[in-house]
């Protein structure tokens, strides 16, 4: 048998910590199942959600969204417990616990730049806006996982419209809260802060973009980016700003935080093309979270509806 040296492995070939801790827990599921197959209890009562501590308030009259996908839902647990939040930390099992006293109220969202009403509203003003939808996404991160969440919110293009930009703005630049005492993460030098992200308007104005202020029928975790986040299924993850507190609209392209870090790494649309690799690693297959196996990852991430936005661009520049 050929043993290979951790120098010989490629990163993607490792199996993230995520995924090896649960396969320890689904071994130890068997186990449990077997155990309650024989008390009379059935798996849906050992794994639903609704038994997973969950201290969050429900959102009344929800909309279920025509654009959502059919795939299985990500457990809520795992999407709770493992997140990119580098304002807490690096660490993905961190931000959790780090976030769970971070202060969401009183919270208002600035809405300026080349618009006629410019305005600061309170986030609860702006959740009125519309009535709230249930959209399940697939959501991609750029390490080469994905979840599938179903996130509450309704079109940005709403609060867009409510602003009523001007001609010559084509672009729309978010900008996450800057707040070291309660984000440890940002006493770091990691990356520059505030974050931020930015989308040109026919992005913006997309019926997929998504302004999303819950999830799994709740009001958004603190992790997860309360009280008020983006959510574009067919972009990487990072490009889903959490902790919005600015809305500016431009007339030029935002330069945005993880483009700025590393422009060799990140392009501003990132990403689009999953056949153009990451210096690091390819982009062309993905993990869903708690899986084993590997999928190919589709272009757009198989939301075609946004395909004519990239119509005539080259992708493998601007992927």
């Amino acid at each position: 048998m050929l043993i290979r040296k951790p120098a010989d492995i490629a990163s993607s070939e490792i199996t993230p910590k995520s995924l090896y801790l649960s396969r320890r827990k689904f071994l130890a599921g068997t186990a449990i199942a077997g155990a309650a197959a024989m008390a009379g209890f059935g798996l849906h009562e050992l794994s639903s959600p609704s038994l997973v501590a969950r201290a969050n308030p429900k959102i009344d009259g929800l909309q279920k969204s025509s654009f959502s996908t059919v795939e299985p839902i990500t457990p809520y647990k795992d999407v709770t417990n493992y997140n990119n939040y580098y304002e807490f930390s690096t660490d993905k099992y961190e931000p959790a616990g780090l976030a769970k006293n971070f202060k969401t109220r009183p919270w208002t969202v600035t809405i300026d730049g080349h618009v006629k009403k410019k305005q600061v509203l309170d986030v609860d003003t702006i959740l009125k806006m519309a009535a709230p939808e249930e959209r399940i996404y697939r959501h991609r991160c750029v390490e080469g996982w994905s979840i599938v969440v179903p996130w509450v919110g309704f079109s940005l293009s709403e609060l867009i419209k409510r602003a009523d930009p001007l001609p010559k703005a084509k672009f729309v630049e978010f900008t996450t809260l800057l707040n070291p005492g309660e984000m440890p993460g940002q006493r770091g030098s990691v990356l520059q802060w505030p974050y931020v992200e930015g989308l040109r308007m026919d992005e913006a104005m997309h019926p997929l973009a998504l302004l999303c202020f819950g999830m799994y029928g709740e009001v958004l975790p603190n992790q997860d980016g309360a009280p008020l986040r983006l959510v574009l299924p067919w972009k990487y993850g990072f490009k889903s700003i959490k902790a919005i507190v600015r809305v500016r609209f431009t007339d030029g392209q935002p330069s945005n935080t993880w483009n700025r870090s590393a422009p060799n790494e990140y392009g501003f649309y990132s990403n689009v093309n999953p056949n153009v690799d990451h210096p690091r690693w390819s982009q062309a297959k993905e993990r869903r979270l708690g899986e084993f196996l590997k999928r190919p990852t589709l272009m757009f991430n198989g939301y075609d509806q946004v395909a004519s936005l990239y119509s005539g661009m080259d992708l493998k520049k601007n992927f």
